[in-house]
């Protein structure tokens, strides 16, 4: 591999200067020479200098024009420099560091260069380029980085126990760098993960999660679950996605293994262009099928009311993994609650009742819904999978036409509690929800249309049936337009 290039860029003459100027060495070291190895697009660059860092930041502050703003961390010993060019450029003297085995905090003291490449987390990771005016642009490569790079292996710089102990997180890091370059993890570095597993429980779940979701994002997810679950890792941080994986047999019947079939849905919502929520609803789509398997001596293994146990743990999920609980939640949450509906569809022929019925439970995640059915049809059996691909053709036309002739995304019956009870002079009752509900049902069954006149004559006649009188006084009408 081609040993990586500093690009062209006046702050990193910027930075030089005022490093010759404070008598202190510095480099630029990390991911962005990683990405300038690999080809890929990187901006934030991190530089370690041999004394100290917030000194430096400040003087490449006062040459830049407009004095640039540094931010300072004084508890960290670290600055931050945002610049035009370069994105945020953070700043940090070399230092080594020490860990206590209850803590993944380090005791930090000033260090040599060769000391900072040592603690990073991987080869790959611990490569410099020098700012310096006797050698600038020159590779700084200790532990073999642009080899491990060029055979694409993560490997760590010092011995891999060593390293995952004294900081966990590093394993899950490892999975992360794995997945998302497509490397692989040199044997010894990946026994070691299963060694130290049970110290990532000293890892804070915010910490782990971030790993967690850049793994979800990478291009193939699927390699780092696997990762995961092989290490051990998956049923120490994800024990229901991890309770998924295994095969029961009875006779001649046996479940497909929903580990891997919610791998294959993954992958088929990434390579879809699915976003982190909906690549989430990929993953929990089938959590509760342990839950619910049960064995019929004439059907075989049944999961039923797996969507409906699986939409009620999303909550409890998100809130042990630190995820957000607002609207990310609430959509995963009904993704995997209606996933089987637009599949049972595909399967019969398509009403324009249960269709109304998906878009009005679907709203404006509809399309979302569809993704993430199309990507459930794992089969291997390809004519019965173009088959239900087929049917699903169907499903989004019919989608499409009820749609747009009758707007169901997200309505809201022109007829509401407020009308009713003003309507009957009633108060707040069982007698004001059963007759939002038939009216409801009626929409969605296309009985009446969602339109004042009918609706409102909907309502007297089945309030009439109920024994119910409108009041004299009652007359409502539609609010104007």
């Amino acid at each position: 591999m081609t040993p990586p290039m500093l690009p062209d860029l006046p702050i990193f003459r910027t930075i030089a200067e005022a490093a010759h100027e404070l008598g202190q060495p510095a480099y630029v070291v990390g991911g962005y020479v990683r990405d300038l190895a690999l080809r890929r697009a990187s901006k934030d660059i991190d530089v370690v200098t041999v004394g100290d860092g917030i000194a430096l930041a400040q003087a490449v502050g006062r040459r830049l024009p407009g004095r640039g703003r540094v931010t300072v961390f004084r508890n960290f010993g670290t600055a931050m420099l945002p610049t035009d060019e370069a994105g945020e450029i953070e700043f940090v003297g070399a230092r080594r560091e020490s860990y206590r085995a209850e803590s993944r905090k380090p005791e930090v003291e000033a260090g040599t260069l060769e000391d900072d490449l040592a603690r990073r987390d991987f080869t790959i990771n611990a490569l410099g380029l020098s700012l310096n005016a006797d050698d600038f642009g020159t590779l700084v490569d200790q532990h073999g980085g642009l080899r491990d790079l060029a055979a694409k292996t993560i490997r760590t710089p010092l011995g891999p126990d060593v390293t995952f102990s004294d900081d966990p997180l590093r394993m899950l890091r490892a999975v992360r760098f794995a997945t998302q370059l497509g490397f692989d993890i040199e044997p010894d570095t990946y026994e070691a993960i299963g060694r130290n597993k049970e110290r990532i429980k000293i890892v804070s779940q915010e910490r782990i999660t971030t790993e967690l979701n850049k793994i979800i994002e990478a291009r193939l997810p699927s390699y780092g679950f696997k990762l995961l679950f092989q290490t051990g890792l998956l049923a120490l941080i994800f024990p229901k996605m991890a309770e998924l994986h295994g095969v029961e047999k009875v006779g001649q019947h046996a479940h497909k293994d929903n580990f891997f079939h919610t791998l294959q849905v993954l992958d088929n919502v990434a390579q879809a262009g699915g976003d982190l929520w909906l690549r989430w609803a990929a993953i929990l789509h089938d959590i509760a099928k342990p839950a619910t398997k049960r064995y019929d001596e004439r059907v075989g293994w049944t999961f039923h009311g797996h969507e409906d146990k699986g939409a009620r743990w999303v909550p409890g999920i998100f809130t042990d993994l630190k995820l957000p609980l607002g609207e990310e939640m609430r959509q995963v949450q009904k993704l995997v609650r209606l996933h089987l509906r637009p599949i049972a569809l595909s399967k019969e022929i398509v009403t324009d009742s249960a269709v109304r019925r998906l878009l009005f439970e679907a709203g404006d995640d509809v399309e979302r819904l569809m993704v993430l059915c199309r990507a459930d049809i794992t089969s291997k059996d390809h004519q019965r999978k173009a088959r239900y691909l087929r049917n699903f053709d169907v499903v989004d036309e019919k989608l499409r036409e009820i749609e747009a002739k009758d707007h169901l995304r997200n309505f809201k019956p022109v007829i509401t509690g407020e009308v009713i009870m003003e309507t009957f002079g009633l108060k707040p009752s069982r007698q004001v929800g059963e007759l939002k509900e038939l009216l409801l049902e009626a929409i969605l069954e296309g009985e009446i249309p969602n339109e004042w006149e009918p609706a409102h004559q909907f309502l007297l006649d089945k309030g009439a049936a109920l024994g119910l009188v409108p009041g004299l006084a009652a007359t409502p009408r539609p609010a104007a337009s």
